[in-house]
């Protein structure tokens, strides 16, 4: 079964390469079902309460264009037309499930990492994408496996 409208979420790291040819071989090839979403984190989010001093809002700008052009580097290398590359900001799973939901997609694909360590973190986006998903979700496993 190939499926019609694949959204596939990436991290930018270079594991992401094997998250999207999996997706692309599950669209039968067709990498014009395939849109690309990355989520960037509110950096205010990584800092303490009182780095008020610092403009977050032209950070958060800042870390938004670069993502973008970073995802539009990565969505070149794979054939995805710049229409179909989206970076949002908010909490990864809840942007992922919303946009997967609003575009009617029919699976999610994201990479899920190992479950020690700090990789049991980067792992928990994808378990948190699962739970309230209304469409079907394939895990790329990446990172080492033990």
């Amino acid at each position: 079964m190939s499926y019609k409208n694949l959204l596939v979420a990436v991290d930018l790291s270079n594991e992401s390469d094997k998250i999207i040819e999996r997706a692309i071989e599950l669209s039968g090839n067709q990498v014009d079902r395939l849109t690309l979403v990355h989520v960037v984190e509110p950096v205010a989010a990584a800092y303490p309460i009182d780095a008020y001093a610092i403009n977050m809002t032209k950070l958060q700008e800042e870390a938004m264009a670069i993502a973008a052009q970073r995802l539009a580097s990565f969505g070149e290398k794979h054939g995805i037309a710049s229409d179909r590359q989206l970076v949002l900001a908010g909490a990864a799973a809840t942007e992922v499930r919303s946009k997967a939901e609003e575009m009617n997609a029919d699976l999610i694909v994201i990479g899920s990492h190992g479950t020690t360590g700090w990789k049991l973190l980067l792992g928990s986006t994808a378990n948190k994408v699962l739970h309230g998903a209304s469409c079907d979700i394939m895990t790329v496993r990446v990172g080492k496996l033990h």
